[in-house]
This record gives structure tokens, sequence and C-alpha cells, in this order.
């Protein structure tokens, strides 16, 4: 029998990868997006495949309940959780929309949350299964100027960092993947294309290339590029108020 993912954000970019990825290595897809015609194409082209769509907006409150309750009818078993689904925002902070901010916390940390408490305890039980939360070299520093999504990231960073260590000694295993700047439609969205963070932007799907490698042989964190690898490193050495000085600098524009 056919494993099953659930990838939310699953109609463009990284989500859209993995969808490719997953797809090529024979699994029954789950997709979670707002997007439903794009999904009913992915469906049609994966037609040889149990291909699940549920149009849904996770930035909404409720939206992530409403997905698990409809795969519990269906009564789907989640091998792989892939929570993908996430936008960024730039602009000093006092000056953004405050609501705009509220929906980028509740997709990117609170839906990321609740995925997570409702399928892990299936993996748990089943001792089996992968849950990959994306998040970013973001989570590694501060970052003025987009100062909500750096601390969504950090955020995901540390909470699945401390679910690893609760579920040791078991086959359920969490990454976390950290890509710096890559090209999908995150830089429109964000307003960030113009800025030198994405002068050296990576390829989405070598982002989602190693980020699948890293989830398939359970690794904990993810980082992907070598300079984003330094960058994270120097991260961890240098003073907070140094490191957020360079995330503005490079939030500037080229």
């Amino acid at each position: 029998m056919n494993k099953t993912v659930l990838i939310t954000g699953a109609t463009s970019g990284l989500g859209y990868d993995y969808v490719k990825l997953f797809a090529n290595d024979g699994y029954n897809l789950i997709l979670v997006a707002r997007n439903k015609e794009k999904m009913q194409q992915i469906k049609e082209t994966y037609s040889h495949l149990n291909v699940t769509v549920i149009q849904k907006d996770l930035s909404i409150g409720g939206a992530a309940k409403e997905v698990y309750e409809e795969i519990k009818q269906q009564g789907a078993h989640i091998d792989v959780l892939v929570n993908n689904a996430g936008f960024g925002l730039m602009g000093e902070f006092d000056k953004l929309d405050l609501q705009e901010q509220v929906n980028m916390i509740q997709l990117n940390v609170t839906a990321l949350t609740e995925l997570t408490h409702y399928f892990l305890p299936m993996m748990k039980e089943r001792n089996s299964g992968r849950i990959l939360n994306v998040a970013s070299t973001a989570a590694f520093q501060p970052g003025p100027l987009m100062a909500v999504y750096y601390a969504t990231k950090a955020y995901v960073l540390s909470f699945s960092e401390a679910l690893v260590e609760e579920l040791s000694g078991s086959a359920v295993t969490i990454s976390t993947l950290c890509p710096g700047a890559t090209k999908t439609n995150f830089g429109s969205v964000a307003s960030v294309e113009g800025t030198k963070m994405f002068s050296r932007a990576m390829e989405s799907d070598l982002v989602a290339k190693e980020g699948y490698a890293g989830l398939m042989s359970g690794k904990r964190v993810i980082i992907t590029g070598s300079v984003n690898k330094l960058g994270a490193l120097t991260a961890k050495f240098l003073p907070r108020s140094i490191v957020a000085k360079v995330a503005k600098y490079v939030a500037g524009e080229k």
C-alpha cells in the first residue's frame, strides 16, 4: 500500500516541488491550499495516485482543525506531514497592517502547531512517521524590517527541535528545513525580490531536494546552501545586536 503525505501550501514554490518529489516516489497526496483549480490540475497530472484536494486558507483560525476533521472522516493515515505553507511581509512593524501580521502568525505558527498536534499522536501510535516543518535561516537571528516573519520562523525551529528530543527513541522523526532566499512567489508576496538578501536566491527545486533528502534520512535541521550554512553558524557566535544590524542591511535594496 502506498504511503500518504499531507502537504500544505501545495500549489506553488517549495510546496509544489514537494508534490512532485513525493509523487515520483509513489506517495498518495493530500493537498491543502487556497487555489482549488491548481490542486485539481495536480490531481489530474497524478491520476495514477490517490490525490485528495482540500481547499483551505490556513491563515484563518480553525482551518487546521477542519483539515484534520476532513482527513479523519476519510480514514486516511498520514505517513508524512509537510508544514510548508507560510508567508512574510517587508516593512517597519508599526507601519505594516496589523491584521496581515496576525494572519502571518496564524499561518506560520498556529496552523503548523495545530497540524503537528493533530497528526503526531497517530504517528506515535504506529511508531512510524515523518514531519517536515519549513522554517528559514531567518530562524537564527532577529530580523528588522521583517520582525514578525523572523520571529515566526524562530518559533518553528525551537518548537521542532524540542519535539525531536521528546520523540527520542521513537521511530517518528521531525526535521526543520531552513532555507535562505529561494526563488518562489514568497519574494513577490513579501516584497523582498529587490533586496540584497535575494541577490543569491537558490532555485526552489534544489532547496526542495535537499530538504527531501534530509527528511528521509531523519536529519534534525536542514540548512540549504553553503553560504546559508555559514551565515547560520556565524549568527550563533556574533552578538545579537550585530546580527540584527546585518539582517537589516541585507533587507535593504540592492
